[in-house]
């Protein structure tokens, strides 16, 4: 018996750490969903929830095997334990907070669903700023970035326009149709 692999990619500012955050506590006693924490070589800021190590680390960890899946996005370098693999193989569903870049490429393994979490230009736009953590040329370049995966074909799509709980619950439907 064989999990799956789900990775949720989506724009700066679509809200997927937050759709993330809402359905981990919701699946919370739901030991078939695993929700995989992402190693990046970036210092820990709000918002975000991954665990910081260098890029010195990143490169051991790399080269010693101990990452299941790793890829590069905004300058850093992002990288899942290879420990998870364990709960796919048991036949639980492991939830990484991925990279449209990388999923581009997951689409056609077997184990492997994406779902993209999206929102209108003008809602990301307001949420980066508010954000406060890019300046404003580089708020432009995420934006003008999101052109490019405008057709990413995708398992499930989640609109995060409206209330935290209604993309929410979409994840949760998703993962855990039964909870």
């Amino acid at each position: 018996m064989s999990g799956l692999w789900v990775f949720v990619c989506g724009a700066s500012g679509a809200g997927k750490d937050s759709v993330m955050g809402w359905a981990a506590t919701h699946l919370g006693d739901y030991p078939a969903v695993v929700f995989a924490r992402r190693m990046v070589t970036r210092a820990p800021h709000g918002g975000s929830d991954h665990d910081p190590v260098t890029p010195a680390q990143f490169s051991r960890l790399l080269a010693s095997g101990q990452l299941a899946w790793h890829w590069a996005a905004h300058g850093f370098e992002y990288g899942i334990d290879v420990r998870y693999a364990a709960d796919v193989a048991a036949g639980r569903t492991v939830v990484v907070n991925g990279s449209r870049e990388h999923a581009v490429g997951l689409l056609s393994t077997a184990n492997v669903r994406v779902v993209n979490i999206m929102a209108e230009k003008e809602l990301l736009a307001a949420r980066l700023e508010r954000r406060g953590r890019d300046a404003p040329q580089e708020v432009a370049a995420r934006l003008e970035r999101n052109d490019r995966f405008e057709n990413l074909q995708t398992h499930h799509t989640i609109v995060n326009r409206g209330l935290l709980a209604d993309a929410g619950r979409s994840l949760v439907h998703y993962l855990a149709p039964g909870a």
